[in-house]
């Protein structure tokens, strides 16, 4: 967790908040509703309500009309958006090998490893 942590911060850095750079990246997998943001960031709906607000300000999303809801709205993450958070997943890429490069090559297999099989444990 404290991993997970530390790669959304340096993900972000200075380009976006954490909150917001969770939300773009659920996000670039299609429109969501408010609730679903909520619920996958484990907040609630005023909370979710001010990210995407500072995310709208930005131009990172928009919100439009729910095709089968009318009393909803789906965000959607916007051209920009997406080009932030490119930038962002370079920095937190970035960030990433410096660190792996301080490690020698056996430590690196040994990540690997361990990467693989906590996926392997993640998809049971």
């Amino acid at each position: 967790m404290r991993t997970s942590r530390r790669l959304r911060t340096e993900a972000s850095g200075d380009i976006v908040p954490p909150g917001q750079y969770a939300v773009l990246a659920y996000l670039a997998g299609g429109p969501r509703t408010l609730r679903e943001l909520a619920e996958r960031e484990q907040v609630q709906a005023p909370s979710m309500t001010r990210i995407v607000n500072g995310l709208a300000d930005q131009g990172y999303v928009v919100r439009e009309p729910h095709p089968e809801d009318g009393r909803q709205v789906l965000v959607r993450i916007t051209e920009s958006g997406e080009a932030v958070l490119a930038d962002a997943r370079s920095h937190r890429t970035a960030w990433l090998a410096q660190r792996l490069a301080e490690f020698n090559d056996e430590d690196r297999r040994t990540l690997s490893r361990a990467a693989r099989l906590m996926q392997e444990m993640s998809a049971r």
